[in-house]
Parts: C-alpha cells; sequence; structure tokens
C-alpha cells in the first residue's frame, strides 16, 4: 500500500499544479476567444467589415480551453455521470464498478491519445498552413511563414488528452487504495485547490 501512495502523492501534486496553470490559461483563452467574438459581431453589424481572422483565432482559443478544462472536469467529477446504479450496490461492487470504468476510460484515452497525434497533429491538414490566423508583427515562424501552422490549434486535443491520462491514472490509484481500505488516508479532490474563475 505504500508504493501506491509513493506513486500518488507526487502525482496529486503534479496534477494540481499543472491543471492550476492550464485553468489560468483556459480562462484567459476564454475571455479572448469572447472579445474576438464580440468583435466579430461589432464589425460586421455596425460596420459591415469584420476581419476575417477573427472566427479562426476563436476557435483556436476554444480548442485549448476545452482541451485544459476537461481533464481539470474530469478529476473534480464535473462531467456529467448517471450514478444510479453505483449508488444502488453495496460499497464494495460498487467500488469496484467504478475502477471498472476508470479502466474503460483508460482504455479510450490511450485510443484518443493515438488519434490525436496521428490523425490531427501530425497529418496533412496539421503540417499544413492557417487560412487566416497570421502571427502579430509579421514575425515568420517556420514552412509557414507568418501564417500560423495548423498544428498549434490541433495539439490543444493531444495536450488534453495526456492531462486526461495522468489525471485517469491518479483516479485509478485513489480508487484500489480505497478498494483496501485505506480511503480515510486519502485527500480528498476539491474545488478549493483551484480558487480562481468558477
Amino acid at each position: 500500500m505504500s508504493v501506491l501512495f509513493g506513486l500518488l502523492w507526487p502525482l496529486e501534486r503534479f496534477n494540481t499544479v499543472v491543471l492550476a496553470i492550464g485553468k489560468a490559461i483556459a480562462v484567459a483563452a476564454l475571455a479572448i476567444m469572447v472579445c474576438l467574438i464580440l468583435g466579430q459581431v461589432f464589425f460586421r453589424y455596425v460596420l459591415n467589415d469584420a476581419p476575417n481572422w477573427t472566427e479562426e483565432g476563436a476557435r483556436f482559443g476554444m480548442l485549448w480551453m476545452t482541451g485544459l478544462m476537461a481533464p481539470l472536469a474530469y478529476r473534480m467529477g464535473g462531467f456529467v455521470s448517471i450514478d444510479m446504479l453505483e449508488r444502488a450496490l453495496p460499497r464494495m461492487i460498487s467500488a469496484i464498478l467504478t475502477l471498472l470504468l476508470l479502466s474503460i476510460a483508460m482504455w479510450v484515452l490511450i485510443i484518443a491519445w493515438d488519434r490525436g497525434l496521428n490523425n490531427h497533429v501530425d497529418t496533412i491538414s496539421g503540417r499544413g498552413c492557417s487560412s487566416s490566423l497570421r502571427w502579430p508583427f509579421g514575425f515568420e515562424i517556420g514552412k509557414c511563414g507568418n501564417k500560423f501552422q495548423n498544428q498549434y490549434q490541433y495539439a490543444s486535443l493531444w495536450v488534453g488528452v495526456n492531462l486526461l491520462i495522468l489525471v485517469n491514472v491518479e483516479l485509478i490509484i485513489r480508487q484500489i487504495i480505497k478498494l483496501a481500505g485505506q480511503g480515510d488516508r486519502l485527500k480528498p479532490l476539491s474545488a478549493d485547490d483551484f480558487a480562481g474563475a468558477d
């Protein structure tokens, strides 16, 4: 059991720090996304000419916001779940069912990891150039020159899945510890660890 706690505590601390940083970046991405969308609406309906890059910029912010907030929501139990069966079962069977579901989630996440890397980031479209989103001040970076490479957007899925895998490993270890009857030694996961915009 001490081995599991030895694995859990550094992973728990790492996830807490990384997810807190991800939350701050996601909140900034949300704010930028809202400003871009409001700006696009203003320019389109008031001046009858919206900049063409605002839509792609807002999508960029939305993708990264989702990729960085999904692991935090998963860790805090913020995803929609139907837990009637889990609550109706005896405690031990319910805990085994939860462990089984976390294992299935890990299998899905590993498949998503491969798809995120090989079907999005490292593909022809991922290596392609953005149609309208450009680097500020005329900077030229990489093969796309002053345009963004699509990989910067598509990487949000892959980064989010990596963080989800880390969170899932933490939840599996916590569930095994609970099954062993040591759940009272675990620090509860709470949103208080991530003070800020909720």
